[in-house]
């Protein structure tokens, strides 16, 4: 005589499909709105005008960047108000003289409110302009020519905390 007592084996019923469809599709939902939200919230992207143009030409623009800093040339912007107020110095502060520095305002997103202002020489290595700057992000690109050749490019986004009166 012979007596069985295995156990049962397992059964996958319904309940088992149900809850391995929303662990599978749970995990795909969970993870696209996580990078919807990051996506939405991060970096807002750059406005121009030829995408595939400007893919071509940023390494090209980044190693000239990154050779103009090895110099040791700074830049230091602030907006305060309508006033902007750009500082060009070499190490141990000795300023830098430009011929030319204009400071190119872009909104992250949208052109509308965009602007280019001449910065005035205000002393040794300051450079002074007033224009109304809105409240917000901004993407502040700052070129300063000597003598036909850009001596300093760079480009710093900012966030200008309350309106201009």
């Amino acid at each position: 005589m012979t007596t069985q007592s295995e156990k049962p084996s397992f059964v996958f019923t319904g309940w088992h499909m149900l809850g391995a469809m929303l662990l599978f599709f749970g995990t795909i939902i969970t993870v696209n709105l996580t990078m919807a939200y990051f996506a939405t919230s991060t970096w807002s992207g750059l406005v121009v005008k030829n995408t595939y143009v400007a893919s071509q030409e940023f390494n090209g623009k980044a190693a000239g960047i990154r050779s103009m800093l090895a110099t040791g040339i700074k830049g230091k912007l602030e907006v305060k108000g309508d006033r902007i107020h750009y500082a060009l110095t070499l190490p141990g502060d000795e300023p830098v003289i430009a011929d030319k520095v204009t400071a190119h305002f872009k909104r992250p997103v949208g052109e509308h409110q965009d602007f280019v202002t001449e910065l005035k020489p205000a002393g040794a290595g300051i450079y002074e302009a007033s224009h109304e700057v809105l409240h917000g992000h901004w993407i502040v690109e700052v070129v300063a020519v000597k003598d036909g050749q850009t001596i300093m490019h760079e480009a710093n986004r900012i966030a200008v905390i309350g309106e201009a009166k």
